[in-house]
């Protein structure tokens, strides 16, 4: 894919709306270019710095959204944290049932910290961190299966997930460069199976999801 193609279309709608830099949080790549070899991490770069140029008169920031294991695992010797570098802020990926120490929901805090202080440790204290594709499945499917024998998926643990990162609200908030934000990011199973708060008809909520918004 030619550099500067497949976001020249996002540049100009935001040039062309008013309000763009005052309802856009940011330009995202992703979800998973990196994890997917969609571009190499260098190609990535450059299509991250024309995206700020272009939208440097917006104010808006770009960010790239993926695992940490593809940055700091994956793409470790051909660029990967480089593009952490050139990024604005972290749509980090948390997705801790993958792991191959996962068992619980309730148990996989230090699996959750692990990955978080990657990012931490990338941003210097000054790149702020979302959690943007977060969650954990109450099923399997094709495309989502554990690499732990101990990784259970239920409603059970979904809801424990969330319950687990409310619990570390303090943690979270103390993360220096603006603390760390997070959300749901499937609404419901009709659009990934497993992930969504609410199940697949989309009229009833899995389990009770109320997150805190202070602490």
């Amino acid at each position: 894919m030619a550099s500067g193609c497949w976001c020249a279309s996002a540049d100009m709608a935001l040039h062309a709306n008013p309000k763009a830099k005052f309802v856009t949080r940011v330009l995202q790549f992703g979800s998973e270019p990196l994890f997917d070899w969609v571009l190499d991490p260098p190609v990535l770069i450059e299509q991250v710095k024309a995206a700020q140029k272009n939208l440097s008169s917006l104010q808006i920031p770009v960010t790239v959204s993926d695992l940490a294991y593809s940055f700091r695992d994956l793409h470790a010797d051909d660029g990967g944290p480089d593009v952490l570098q050139a990024i604005d802020m972290f749509d980090a990926h948390m997705l801790p049932f993958f792991s191959t120490e996962a068992s619980t929901a309730k148990k996989s805090w230090p699996i959750v910290l692990s990955d978080l202080n990657y990012f931490i440790s990338q941003g210097n204290g000054t790149k702020k961190i979302w959690f943007s594709e977060n969650g954990w499945p109450s099923v399997t499917s094709p495309g989502v299966q554990p690499n732990s024998p101990s990784a259970v998926a239920n409603v059970q643990n979904e809801k424990d997930y969330y319950t687990l990162l409310d619990n570390h609200c303090p943690d979270l908030k103390a993360v220096a460069g603006g603390g760390v934000g997070w959300f749901a990011h499937i609404y419901s199973d009709n659009q990934e199976p497993g992930y969504g708060i609410y199940d697949a008809s989309e009229t009833t909520l899995k389990f009770p999801f109320a997150p805190r918004t202070s602490c």
